[in-house]
C-alpha cells in the first residue's frame, strides 16, 4: 500500500517505510526530525518540470503526462519502489503545501496504473 503524508506532518508506525519523493531536501528539517528511511530523488521530477509546473493547479494533466513520461525512463527507480512496495507499506513524503497537485501523488498514480495495485 502507497500512503502519501507532508514532510512536516509527524512520522508515525503505521506509515511503514518513509521515502522522501523530493529533488531538494525540504528547508529547516533534520533527517531526525523528518523520520525519511529513504531519500529517492530520481523518482522527483526533473528540475525543469518541476520549476515549468511551479504547483500551478491549471497545469496538473500537463505536468502529469509529462512526469509519468520521464518515469518511463527510470526504470531503475521504479524497481527499487517496487521492492519496497511489495516487501511493506511505504508513504511517500512531499514538502508542498497542495495536498491534490503534487509529485508524490502522480508518482503514486503511475504506479497504481502500471503495477495495477
Amino acid at each position: 500500500m502507497i500512503k502519501l503524508k507532508r514532510v512536516y506532518e509527524r512520522a508515525s508506525k503505521e506509515d511503514g517505510l518513509r521515502i522522501l519523493v523530493e529533488r531538494l531536501w525540504p528547508r529547516g528539517l533534520t533527517k531526525a526530525q523528518t523520520g525519511i528511511n529513504l531519500w529517492l530523488k530520481e523518482a522527483a521530477p526533473s528540475s525543469e518540470l518541476r520549476k515549468w509546473f511551479n504547483h500551478e493547479p491549471e497545469k496538473w494533466d500537463e505536468f502529469k503526462k509529462r512526469y509519468w513520461s520521464e518515469l518511463k525512463d527510470k526504470k531503475e527507480t521504479t524497481k527499487i519502489l517496487k521492492q519496497h512496495i511489495k516487501k511493506s507499506d511505504v508513504t511517500f513524503i512531499y514538502a508542498t503545501r497542495d495536498d491534490e497537485h503534487n509529485n508524490a501523488l502522480a508518482l503514486k498514480e503511475f504506479l497504481e496504473k502500471k503495477w495495477k495495485l
